[in-house]
C-alpha cells in the first residue's frame, strides 16, 4: 500500500502576512495623507506670502496718508495721532479724527469676493528725528555721547575717528581711526564701507565698538563674533565684563533723519547730549512740552512750535542760542512698523518714510 503525505500551508503565516500588508498599506496611506497636508499647507503659506506682502504695503501706504495729513501742522509732537495721541488742533476735525492706529483694520476682499477681508493690519509709527543721525553728527557731538555713556576715555577718540573713517568716502585714516587695512586683519576680514550707514547695526563693524555699547550685550554672548576684537583700552580684555552703560547706541543713534533733533519727541538721554544742555535744561524742556497735566501724549500737552521757543522753557539765553543750532520742532523721517495678520499667521514689515512738504517717500521696505 502506497502512503502519500500532503504538506499543509500554515494558516498562521498567512494571517501574519495579511496583517503586515494591512499595516504597511495603512502607513503608506497615512504618509500620503500627511504629505498632502504638508503640500496643502505649503501652498497656502506660499499664497499667504504674497498676500502678506500686499498687506504690508497697504499698511505703509496708510501710514503715509496719516503722515501727509500730519504734515499740515507746523510741528511734530507726541500728542499727535501718528504717535498714538488724541490729536492736536486741525486733527480733531480733519480726516484723522478718532483714528487709532493700534486697532486692527481690515484690508482686501476674500478670494471669492465675499465680505470677509484677506487680513488685518496694525501700525506703529516712530519718528527718527528724535535721535542723533550717525551719518551727520559732528565729532564734538559724538565725543560728548561717548563721554556721557561712560565709555573708557582711551576709547573715545578711537570710536569717534573710526566712525568718521567708516562713513567718509576716502581711505585716509583719522589719527585714532581705522580704514580697510585694519579691518582686513579681522577674522573674518572685511572692508571699511566708506559711505553713509544704511543701518545703525553697522556700528558693530566699527573699530572700538562693542556689543555692550551697541545694545547692552556683553562680548561673551557672541564668542565667535569678530566685533569683540575691537574692544580697546586699558584693562578692557575681551573676557572682562562690560560696564553697565546708562544707555546704548541703539537708543540714541539713527542712520536716517533730517539731521537735527526734534525737541518735542527726543527722550531725556538724547536731549542731555545736545551741546549747551545741562540737567536743569533737560527737565525744563520735558516739563514745558508735557503741559499742565504732565502727559506729553495728552490733548493738554504744549509742544514747542519752533526752536526759538526753548528760551521760554526757563533756559538761559546763551544756552538756548547754542541749543537751537542742533534742534528742530518738525520730524521729516519716520520708521513705520506694520503687523499684517492672516488667520493665525502674522508678519511684521518695516519701512522708512521721508516727508517732504506734504509728500511721502518710502526709502526702505523689508520684513522681519
Amino acid at each position: 500500500m502506497k502512503i502519500s503525505f500532503q504538506r499543509k500551508k500554515p494558516r498562521a503565516f498567512a494571517v501574519v502576512a495579511a496583517l503586515v500588508a494591512v499595516i504597511v498599506l495603512t502607513l503608506l496611506a497615512g504618509a500620503f495623507a500627511y504629505s498632502m497636508k504638508v503640500e496643502t499647507k505649503l501652498a497656502s503659506n506660499s499664497n499667504h506670502d504674497e498676500q502678506m506682502l500686499w498687506l504690508g504695503r497697504a499698511g505703509v501706504q496708510r501710514a503715509c496718508w496719516v503722515l501727509q495729513n500730519e504734515a499740515k501742522l507746523p510741528f511734530t509732537a507726541l500728542n499727535q495721532i501718528w504717535a498714538g495721541g488724541p490729536g492736536a488742533g486741525p486733527e480733531t476735525n480733519g480726516p484723522l479724527a478718532g483714528l487709532d492706529l493700534t486697532k486692527p483694520y481690515a484690508v482686501g476682499l476674500s478670494a471669492s469676493g465675499g465680505p470677509d477681508p484677506v487680513g488685518t493690519v496694525t501700525l506703529k509709527i516712530i519718528d527718527l528725528d528724535r535721535k542723533i543721525n550717525i551719518n551727520t553728527a559732528p565729532p564734538q557731538l559724538l565725543q560728548q555721547v561717548f563721554t556721557s555713556m561712560g565709555v573708557n576715555a582711551n576709547d573715545i577718540s578711537v570710536i569717534s575717528d573710526s566712525i568718521q573713517d567708516w562713513i567718509d568716502p576716502d581711505d585716509s585714516t583719522h589719527p585714532a581711526g581705522a580704514e580697510s587695512d585694519y579691518y582686513q586683519g579681522q577674522n573674518p576680514p572685511y572692508f571699511a564701507k566708506n559711505a553713509p550707514m544704511d543701518d545703525i547695526s553697522e556700528l558693530l563693524l566699527v573699530k572700538g565698538v562693542t556689543p555692550g555699547m551697541y545694545d547692552g550685550r556683553g562680548a561673551a554672548s557672541e564668542p565667535e563674533s569678530p566685533f569683540g576684537k575691537h574692544k580697546l583700552g586699558f584693562n578692557n580684555s575681551a573676557s572682562s565684563q562690560e560696564p553697565d552703560y546708562p544707555f546704548h547706541f541703539v537708543d540714541i543713534f539713527t542712520a536716517f533723519s533730517g539731521g537735527k533733533i526734534n525737541v518735542n519727541t527726543a527722550d531725556a538721554n538724547v536731549l542731555a547730549l545736545i551741546p549747551g544742555m545741562d540737567t536743569d535744561s533737560v527737565q525744563s524742556i520735558l516739563k514745558f512740552r508735557a503741559g499742565p497735566d504732565g502727559a506729553e501724549n495728552s490733548d493738554t500737552a504744549t509742544p514747542f512750535q519752533n526752536p526759538g521757543q526753548v528760551a521760554s522753557a526757563g533756559i538761559n539765553a546763551q544756552a538756548a542760542a547754542q541749543i537751537q543750532n542742533f534742534i528742530t520742532t518738525r520730524s521729516t523721517t519716520f520708521e513705520v512698523h506694520v503687523t499684517a495678520t492672516i488667520g493665525d499667521q502674522s508678519r511684521e514689515f518695516i519701512a522708512v518714510v521721508f516727508i517732504n512738504g506734504q509728500t511721502a517717500q518710502v526709502v526702505r521696505f523689508y520684513w522681519e
